[in-house]
């Protein structure tokens, strides 16, 4: 079993949010036995180089216009400082076709207000970094109703997440993905959390 993921890459992509995520899908390292590591697909408004938070430059694979959901399990879209920009619409529209068609969308930081922003959060769980600043910055916004004061959630085939939570991010991506096992996915995650060496333990016991 292989999977496809569309990562969404942008000026200004706050790349630590999404740091553990791909490493664990592009690495497969602790992937359940018959589960290929992902193939992760980057992709850009342009296949012009951008430029990273951290400073770091990467030339998409694809554009936007080239995206085909019928090939992908599930697109992620980082934070950054751009997303109520009309510059990130056409990424929007691929992830209302995505969830229509029941591919798993994961968003965090600043990319729940472009989901804010599209309309796709009104009826939907959902969190982000704060619900009062959601509604200043997204005034088109009317899904306060369904939103939840944590640091991820999932609400069917739709994740998001606060920008101060890529962990918890990651963890629901990986859980809805299905490539870990749960033994896996509890060490990891608390390993990580926690920094307690007897989950380390557990960790490679869970992958043996």
């Amino acid at each position: 079993m292989n999977h496809t993921v569309y990562l969404y890459v942008f000026d200004t992509m706050s790349d630590w949010e999404i740091g553990y995520v791909t490493a664990e899908l592009n690495s497969g390292r602790y992937f359940r036995q018959g589960v290929t590591p992902a193939r992760i697909v980057t992709v850009g408004i342009e296949k012009t180089p951008v430029t990273t938070m951290g400073g770091l430059t990467i030339v998409p694979d694809l554009t936007v216009d080239e995206c085909s959901v019928t090939s992908i399990d599930a697109l992620i879209l980082p934070g950054g400082n751009t997303w109520t920009e009309a510059i990130h619409a056409p990424i929007l529209e691929i992830a209302e076709l995505c969830l229509r068609k029941n591919i798993l969308v994961g968003a965090i930081c600043g990319a729940t207000m472009g989901l804010a922003l599209a309309g796709l959060l009104d009826s939907r769980a959902h969190t982000s970094n704060d619900l009062s600043y959601l509604k200043m910055i997204c005034p088109s916004y009317t899904g306060e109703a369904y939103y939840k004061a944590e640091s991820a959630v999932t609400d069917g085939m739709l994740i998001t997440a606060s920008g101060v939570a890529p962990l918890e991010f990651s963890l629901h991506v990986l859980t809805a993905l299905n490539v870990w096992s749960p033994q896996t996915l509890h060490a990891w995650y608390h390993l990580n959390k926690t920094q307690e060496p007897g989950y380390f333990y557990e960790l490679m016991s869970s992958i043996q």
